[in-house]
């Protein structure tokens, strides 16, 4: 099945080009010239896939990208001309889940989706795709995580941050680790934001956050049991 990906980006030869990479390599490609447009377009669109600009007509990418994760959890990869650290972080604390700064390859930009996408979808194979760690159960081909038997809602990066977590029980992660297996090793944003996503995945676990410990100048660990 070909993914699904809606650009939104406001200079029209820069969608040309890169919708004509992705569909090279036979993604079907959705594009929107600014933010208003795109959310009407997502109220109707299933696709697998945002890539955002943040400097756009009508509403910037930060308030759509802010819009999008209010309601769904599906992949964001941000697209801007701004390299600030701080703006990365924006970013990412507001729900993307990678950052391409202007200028860029639309070969590498493909690549990344693909890498974003294979790391969300995950690869289940013969392993067992039902986990359960005290009061938290996730399944991995639906990605739908349960606290006490109640849905929560996990934006990718989230999802990611916690399964990478459990698979490792019981070892001590450090950030750097986490950063370089869940953000990717191109990554080279700051720490904090591994902090950040503990902070908002702790907060939408509950009491079963107990399962997530801090190492005190090293990083965290998950016990199944404390």
């Amino acid at each position: 099945m070909n993914r699904k990906v809606l650009l939104i980006e406001d200079e029209s030869l820069i969608r040309e080009i890169v919708a004509d990479y992705f569909m090279r390599e036979q993604w079907i490609v959705y594009e929107a010239e600014n933010g208003l447009k795109a959310l009407e377009m997502l109220d109707s669109l299933n696709v697998d896939l945002v890539i955002l600009d943040i400097l756009m007509p009508e509403l910037d990418g930060w308030s759509v990208c802010k819009r999008i994760r209010a309601n769904s959890a599906m992949p964001i990869i941000i697209l801007t001309a701004k390299s600030d650290d701080d703006d990365k972080m924006l970013g990412f604390e507001l729900g993307a889940d990678d950052y391409v700064t202007k200028p860029f390859s639309p070969k590498v930009l493909v690549a990344r989706a693909v890498s974003l996408m294979k790391r969300v979808e995950g690869t289940v194979g013969k392993e067992e795709h039902l986990l359960n760690y005290g009061r938290i159960s996730i399944n991995r081909r639906s990605h739908h995580v349960e606290v006490e038997g109640q849905n929560i809602e996990l934006t990718p990066k989230e999802y990611e941050l916690l399964l990478y977590l459990t698979r490792n029980e019981g070892i001590v992660l450090a950030r750097e680790t986490i950063l370089d297996h869940v953000w990717g090793f191109d990554y080279f944003g700051d720490l904090r934001v591994v902090d950040t996503h503990i902070k908002k995945l702790r907060g939408k676990l509950g009491n079963e956050a107990r399962h997530i410990r801090t190492i005190i100048r090293t990083g965290y660990k998950f016990e199944e049991e404390q």
